[in-house]
């Protein structure tokens, strides 16, 4: 079959991927000049597992509810008159109980296992290189309470097949001797072996050549208006160039999903939800992490990529903006500071703002809607580069008629 990609993000081109393989032609549209040029340019770059809980968690309500006078909370609420914005927060909130967030967390643990396996398939099929480290990730505890609630919910995710360990303060540092400086601040960590990082936009650049040296075509600077439809089935994405017809369609376009898929009569509960991050050089410095993470009193990612050290904070219910000022950075820079006082050059900051399409559960939406031949792979929120590769292998399943390798309830577009 032709199969028409929308979005050549992380997520869409690693679908292109695994319908290449399954033998299909495919075309991928997308209205930047390159791949991975929004949401997967600069995010945290952590395959993580280990970190799979849900956002919606009985924490969460106070969270946003203190951010509308405190600007020290992870989770910020920034209200405005967007009915969608209240709609799905209504959503979210309807979440936070302990009994969804433990249900949401597993279903998330069980996709990013198998998300997983599959990049580390697709890596050694195509070759491809993105400055990824192995060995694990650590998140890092300073406060015994925070430490002790953390212990508490560790079966959720270990229910799932992911191993987690318990660190003492000693133990975290003879893991990552960068973190010398915070021994006394430590309470515990928590060590995921089975993690890894790695640079998702130099991951889906690579992945985009391989598959247009496979034959696949990528159509840049095109922009979806719309589709032709004829009955239950799409004839043809709509651009502003033009019609492209194809045999079936995949929509991969992140935050903007929910405005295409209108036209279809499908109404996705996908809000952006805003993230920055900062990278920086660390040539020179010898004590820079060789293990990326998270400071999890204060939300904040670290991963490092090279030579370059990533720093990633903030979940900014505000909107489809991506403006940003230094002063945005200026909390996370500091934390990153006290993790790593010489781990970077911090006068050579590289600010980057981008929108996780975000569902209430947390979870992504796959397959069909009312149009037979018109797919669904969105909604991946903070954790898409950890879930490429599983939902590219799962739409592909779904197309060829094949049994999921995983089962899909609460994944499902409903």
């Amino acid at each position: 079959m032709h199969i028409v990609v929308l979005g050549s993000g992380v997520v869409g081109v690693a679908t292109a991927w695994m319908l290449q393989r399954d033998g299909h032609a495919v075309t991928v549209i997308d209205r930047a000049q390159e791949p991975a040029a929004f949401t997967s340019f600069a995010n945290a770059g952590l395959v993580a597992p280990g970190h799979a809980y849900a956002w919606s968690s009985p924490k969460a309500p106070g969270m946003l509810l203190r951010s509308l006078w405190r600007g020290d909370q992870a989770l910020r609420f920034r209200p405005r008159l967007d009915p969608a914005l209240w709609r799905w927060t209504w959503k979210f909130l309807r979440q936070c109980t302990m009994e969804r967030a433990a249900l949401n967390s597993a279903r998330k643990a069980r996709l990013c296992l198998y998300s997983q396996s599959l990049l580390h398939e697709v890596v050694a099929a195509s070759g491809v290189t993105y400055d990824a480290s192995s060995g694990g990730l650590l998140y890092l505890y300073r406060r015994p309470g925070s430490f002790a609630g953390a212990l508490e919910r560790l079966r959720i995710l270990t229910d799932q097949g992911i191993a987690l360990e318990t660190l003492t303060a000693d133990e975290t540092v003879a893991i990552e001797p960068a973190l010398a400086p915070l021994r006394d601040g430590l309470a515990g960590a928590i060590f995921a072996p089975g993690d890894e990082a790695g640079d998702a936009r130099l991951f889906t650049l690579g992945l985009a050549k391989a598959c247009e040296a496979g034959g696949a075509t990528f159509r840049f600077g095109e922009t979806v208006l719309g589709f032709r439809l004829d009955g239950g089935a799409v004839q043809a994405v709509v651009t502003d160039r033009g019609e492209v017809a194809a045999d079936a369609f995949v929509l991969a376009l992140g935050v903007y999903s929910p405005k295409i898929a209108r036209q279809l009569g499908a109404r996705l509960p996908i809000y952006p939800v805003k993230g920055y991050s900062v990278t920086l050089p660390v040539a020179g410095r010898n004590r820079a992490p060789s293990l990326g993470g998270v400071d999890e009193d204060n939300l904040v990612a670290y991963a490092r990529f090279g030579e370059r050290l990533r720093i990633t904070a903030t979940a900014e219910f505000a909107g489809y903006g991506t403006d940003h000022r230094p002063a945005d950075f200026s909390r996370m820079l500091s934390v990153a500071r006290d993790l790593f006082p010489q781990g970077a050059d911090y006068r050579q900051p590289s600010y980057w703002a981008g929108l996780r399409p975000m569902t209430p559960e947390g979870t992504p939406l796959l397959g069909r809607g009312r149009h037979e031949n018109l797919y669904f792979n969105t909604g991946h929120g903070h954790m898409g580069w950890t879930m490429a590769c599983g939902t590219a292998g799962l739409t592909a399943d779904l197309i060829a008629g094949r049994k999921p390798a995983i089962p899909l309830d609460g994944l499902l577009l409903q």
